[in-house]
């Protein structure tokens, strides 16, 4: 995420390096080649500009004959995309089909685009969706950006540790994880202005009572991120709705406001997931 102009700019597109452990989940038998294709893609989407082999084989740390033997086979699947003039290295076209997919058949990317609009409007402010596969990430799967003086940006994939911010209590309060998992991912977090673990835990309380939370400036100093939860037949979050904007457009008053609105709009959301499901 980023802002158009001035000092949150490079606290917004800060991105970060999340590896969390993950007890209590099945092994899963390790295929390099496949993890580090994964990766390969993924640090790929989050540059701007191309990137040559040797940044991307030791961003990833990898041997740079492996790195072009991956980026190769890539580039054969069109997934990767080399200039033979730059020799950098961008994200091919054949991306788009599987990126386009995901959108089409996904039903709450469909449903979730009007409402994100409304309240984008309404309020000014940037509105994202987002989906919770896991107690490791979020992705954002839809967004619609406000039509303001200082537009703050996030593009659809971007992933984020699944317990940050004002999301991140959602999933810790709906998520039905133990308090053991959530606390040990907890402490891999980064933030600007982090919470101790014990009063974000209240806060997490209060959020499963309330059924909306909201973090001002601990993500990132000078905005305010209010967050809902989108849940499944089971009660559990399988998504959310978050909408990012400035502290001085955020007062108290306006958070909680937004907050009931979002909050009507998921659970109109939710029916609509049930009926189509």
């Amino acid at each position: 995420m980023m802002a158009e102009r001035g000092p949150i700019v490079q606290q917004f597109s800060k991105l970060y390096i999340y590896n969390p452990v993950r007890p209590g989940t099945p092994r899963i038998r390790a295929v390099p080649a496949v993890t580090r294709a994964a990766a390969l893609l993924r640090l790929l989407s989050r540059s701007r500009a191309p990137l040559g082999l040797k940044p991307i084989a030791q961003s990833l740390d990898l041997v740079p004959s492996t790195a072009l033997h991956i980026l190769r086979a890539l580039a054969a699947e069109q997934l990767v995309q080399f200039d033979p003039q730059s020799r950098q290295y961008r994200l091919g076209s054949g991306i788009l089909p599987l990126a386009r997919a995901v959108l089409d058949r996904g039903d709450f990317s469909s449903l979730v685009r009007p409402k994100l609009d409304n309240l984008s409007s309404r309020y000014g402010l940037t509105v994202i969706g987002v989906a919770v596969p896991d107690l490791d990430h979020m992705i954002v799967v839809a967004l619609s950006h406000a039509q303001a003086p200082v537009r703050l940006h996030v593009d659809v994939g971007s992933r984020f540790p699944a317990l940050i911010s004002a999301t991140g209590r959602c999933v810790a309060a709906f998520g039905g994880h133990s308090w053991k998992d959530i606390e040990q991912r907890f402490r891999l977090l980064r933030w600007d202005r982090a919470p101790s673990y014990g009063t974000w835990r209240k806060e997490v309380e209060r959020v499963r009572r309330r059924g909306f939370s909201i973090d001002s400036g601990n993500y990132i100093a000078g905005l305010t991120i209010v967050a809902v939860p989108i849940l499944n037949r089971r009660g559990t979050i399988s998504h959310t709705i978050a909408a990012v904007g400035l502290g001085s457009q955020l007062n108290r008053a306006r958070s909680l406001a937004l907050a009931r609105d979002m909050r009507s709009a998921a659970q109109e959301l939710e029916r609509e997931l049930l009926s189509e499901s």
